[in-house]
């Protein structure tokens, strides 16, 4: 990768998918999804993306519902990839991961052999903090800080046993490995590790661990910022630094009626699920869901970033609102930032990948390729 003023050697961008375990439809924030998390409904999810030509699909972790009311019907992570992986052919799974929840030796033994099943298309979204009061629901209970400390660990164990020769030796405060195996494994051909976080911590987790760093969208301004911090971090660690971007997208032909559709997103969110998502937010010590949550007038927080979701949505609640070279252009200027990987979504998933696709991406990677010349 070129440093942060050049672009001849930057990677081709990538643009991901996702999939919505929580449920889909044109209206957040309701008791019931319009279109719940079948398993029907995410294979027609994931063989739009990858029809559509997406390099990857983010699958995210939850223990209750964070798009709907909380007792809503949920797909389970893992399952849901393992199954996914199995009815598409190209498409990589970045399957997001809370250490401490499966033990380290068959969590590294599960995650190799759908690595190998699925020809080699599985990445690891590592979530070492979580969403608050989450991983209280079902009996974990560990500050902030130690959920770092582990989820090190985790990764530094993963790594030896997908890469190491066996039997594996590994002694930490959090796992321990006395000549352990694991079978396949991966070897050079290893998931990849995607980090996120905005808080110092994080940041210094992602410097010593991440294969890629992945941010939630903010105002241009504030995300160049973190990524200077991220350079900073990365170059004291003598680490190459890799760039995603998580955003929501909401275009349409007209940008009056692309704001027209954002607003409609959340005008039938129940106040149930309004006050559960709060309940997640207030006081919380992750910097990013802060972050995502702030007030504006109208949730504007720049001409085209709205962060209306973060009234009915946990994690990522932001989304570029506009037309097709409007929010073509707003990307653009992530890019140049250094971002290379773009995960992308829209409501509903099936008929916004097509729109993703069709009025978006070539815009955005002509925008790119001349850029770059």
């Amino acid at each position: 990768m070129a440093d942060h003023n050049g672009y001849t050697h930057r990677p081709e961008p990538r643009f991901d998918w996702f999939i919505p375990i929580d449920g889909d439809g044109d209206r957040a924030g309701t008791l019931r999804a319009q279109r719940p998390p079948t398993f029907d409904y995410l294979t027609s999810v994931a063989k739009t993306a990858e029809d559509c030509g997406f390099y990857s699909m983010l699958i995210p972790t939850r223990f209750a519902n964070g798009l709907f009311s909380e007792d809503a019907p949920l797909a389970e992570t893992w399952t849901t990839a393992t199954a996914l992986a199995a009815v598409t052919s190209r498409i990589r799974f970045l399957v997001a991961v809370r250490p401490g929840f499966v033990a380290l030796g068959l969590f590294a033994q599960m995650a190799a052999a759908l690595h190998q099943i699925s020809g080699g298309r599985l990445d690891i979204n590592i979530v070492p903090g979580g969403i608050q009061n989450d991983f209280e629901r079902v009996g974990e209970v560990s500050d902030h800080a130690t959920r770092y400390e582990r989820a090190e660990e985790f990764i530094q164990a993963c790594r030896a046993l997908w890469q190491d020769p066996q039997p594996v030796s590994y002694a930490g405060d959090f796992y321990r490995l006395q000549g352990a195996y694991c079978s396949p494994a991966p070897g050079d051909d290893a998931p990849r590790f995607y980090l996120g976080g905005a808080s110092p911590r994080a940041i210094g987790l992602s410097s010593r661990q991440a294969d890629v760093h992945l941010g939630w969208i903010e105002p241009l301004a504030d995300t160049k910022q973190r990524i200077d911090d991220l350079r900073e971090q990365f170059e004291v660690a003598n680490r190459p630094l890799s760039l995603g971007l998580r955003t929501h997208l909401v275009i349409r032909d007209d940008e009056d009626e692309a704001w027209s559709a954002a607003r409609s997103l959340i005008a039938d969110a129940a106040p149930e699920v309004k006050a559960q998502r709060q309940t997640a937010i207030v006081g919380t010590p992750m910097v990013g869901q802060q972050a995502q949550a702030r007030e504006a007038e109208d949730h504007r927080l720049a001409r085209h970033l709205w962060n209306g979701l973060s009234e009915v949505r946990v994690n990522c609640g932001s989304a570029l609102v506009g037309t097709p070279d409007q929010v073509a252009d707003e990307l653009l200027g992530y890019w140049h930032l250094g971002i290379d990987e773009f995960i992308l979504s829209g409501f509903p998933h099936v008929e916004e990948c097509h729109r993703t696709a069709e009025q978006l991406l070539p815009r955005l990677r002509d925008r790119i390729a001349a850029a770059r010349s």
